[in-house]
């Protein structure tokens, strides 16, 4: 301890505090690595809360001990990597995130023995709308909702059912595509009864209207969706055929169709006379016979069996008459079209190509125009994609010009080797990097701070050491030459490497080792004197 308390002295106070200064700032830096090194990778467990699943879910993390992490102002929450799939599936469970509405989940501790039915009726609508808004909220581009729905009672005595109504506040990112309303429009409709989609209005959250119910306008956004649509799909598969003959992005295709919306109804009688079958027949004949008497009536011409000569002589007058009518049916075809709304008048489609490179005996690209057959094949292979028609009057025009910039070629490298095998993420490289950047940090303060400070320490131990090993060398060197006149102060062996040490000490050992030799005679007077006296008695050496 004297020898510690001693060894604390000779630093002094300035270099006692540096040394304790630093100390703690290396505790300090060596404590931060190690707890960065040791805090788990956090990621993100939900984004887009509201505040109330916000403190829900921070009190269920709170409640399992589980570090967690607030990012935008509350609407995000991290929690480690290796926990965030049992998180989020032991959160789903409770049924969080409710998604700052309530569902049908208000009936599960509700009171129903003591509810009125205007209170049924309230949470029943609540928990319609609340759906209706998560469901929402599950289409993309689509950050929150609220919906509101008016369901009206049939009045009593009253043939007329008032219809039921919906409006729909949305706060979107970006802007909502004209299929992505109706389809909100028709989702809402289906879940209420007798809800139509022409009843549905949809607003955005800067007052936009997005949907006012008009029939006239959602028959034309029908209309122009579909025309999109269909040029869309047609102009891709003209890019696709052709980009694999010219090479990627060496092929611009424009189509343009023409749509007719007009819905047309047709009905045609068709009569074959061919066809004809029988459908009744009737027949008629008639007789009649005529005697002439002379206008004698006697008994004897009306008796049956007359024998009378006279009688075969009389002139007679006889007739007949046939008659028959046949009735046919002859086949007719009744024949009724309707032609629906969206029929393609005609399409015209523009194709650009590019010509071919190749490269000359100096390496260097070189473009050539493509040969009329090319075009022709090309040309072939739209009219077969488009189901080219000329009746309709469809048009197919291909036209090969250089393009402004040549082509590129880029090969896709995919990862190979260590990193391929791993496939680390952007969030693991991040990780390495700053373990990496720590490391480094705690390299350079050990080699900058902590070798300087140490190597001092242990240089001031060894100061004292030489000086107390250099001076008996003295003596016996200053003894020798005083023995001896003429011979030169040249030790040999180890004490010439002791007074090397000593004189690169710059006086200091000497100052040192003098005060050093003092204290000792202060505190041992008596030993002092017997070595002095020791001294004095040896003989010298002739």
């Amino acid at each position: 301890m004297q020898s510690l308390v001693a060894f604390l002295r000779g630093l002094g106070a300035a270099r006692l505090a540096a040394m304790v200064a630093v100390t703690a700032a290396l505790i300090g830096f060596f404590a931060f690595v190690i707890m960065r090194v040791t805090t788990p990778q956090m990621t993100t467990l939900f984004t887009e809360l509201s505040t109330e699943d916000s403190s829900a879910i921070i009190k269920e993390l709170e409640r399992q001990a589980i570090p967690f992490e607030l990012r935008s102002d509350g609407a995000a929450i991290m929690v480690p990597k290796d926990k965030v799939t049992r998180l989020r599936m032991k959160l789903a469970e409770g049924g969080m995130p409710k998604g700052g509405g309530v569902g049908y989940e208000i009936f599960d501790k509700s009171d129903a023995l003591g509810t009125t039915s205007f209170v049924q009726n309230i949470n029943h609508l609540r928990a319609l709308e609340g759906e209706l808004a998560r469901t929402i909220r599950a289409i993309d581009r689509v950050q929150a909702a609220r919906v509101h729905l008016v369901l009206p009672e049939k009045p009593l005595f009253s043939r007329e059912t008032p219809e039921p109504s919906a409006s729909i506040v949305l706060r979107v990112r970006g802007t909502l595509e004209p299929q992505q309303i109706r389809a909100i429009r028709h989702v809402v409709a289906s879940a209420v009864n007798g809800l139509k989609p022409q009843r549905v209005s949809i607003v955005d959250e800067a007052g936009q209207l997005l949907a006012d119910g008009a029939q006239s306008d959602a028959d034309a956004a029908v209309g122009d969706e579909r025309r999109a649509a269909f040029e869309k799909r047609m102009r891709k598969q003209v890019e696709d055929i052709v980009s694999s003959v010219v090479g990627a992005g060496r092929a611009r295709v424009q189509l343009s169709a023409d749509f007719d919306y007009n819905k047309i109804t047709q009905t045609s009688d068709k009569f074959d006379p061919e066809g004809r079958v029988l459908r009744s027949t009737q027949t008629r004949e008639e007789s009649s016979l005529t005697a002439d008497n002379s206008g004698q009536v006697t008994v004897n011409n009306e008796l049956p069996g007359n024998q009378n000569q006279d009688n075969a002589a009389r002139a007679r007058d006889q007739s007949k008459k046939s008659e028959e009518t046949n009735n046919y049916e002859i086949s007719r075809t009744t024949k009724t079209e309707v032609t629906e709304a969206g029929r393609v008048n005609r399409i015209s489609v523009a194709v650009l190509v590019d010509g071919a490179y190749s490269k000359n005996e100096k390496g260097e690209m070189v473009y050539q125009d493509r040969t009329k057959e090319q075009l022709d094949r090309i040309a072939a292979l739209v009219r077969s994609a488009i189901g080219f028609d000329q009746k309709r009057g469809d048009q197919v025009e291909v036209v090969n010009l250089r393009f402004a910039e040549p082509p590129t070629a880029q090969p896709i490298t995919e990862p190979t080797g260590l990193l391929g095998m791993l496939q680390f993420t952007k969030d693991d490289v991040m990780y390495v990097i700053e373990l990496g950047v720590m490391m480094m940090l705690g390299l350079v303060v050990l080699f900058m701070v902590v070798r300087p400070l140490v190597k001092r320490i242990v240089a001031a131990d060894v100061i004292p050491a030489l000086a107390g090993a250099g001076l008996p060398a003295l003596a016996e060197a200053h003894a020798e030459s005083a023995g001896t006149p003429g011979q030169a102060l040249i030790p040999s062996g180890n004490g010439a490497a002791q007074l090397i040490d000593v004189a690169q000490i710059q006086g200091q050992v000497h100052a040192q080792a003098v005060h050093r030799v003092g204290e000792l005679a202060e505190r041992n007077p008596n030993e002092t004197v017997s070595i002095v006296r020791q001294w004095l008695s040896e003989p010298v050496e002739n």
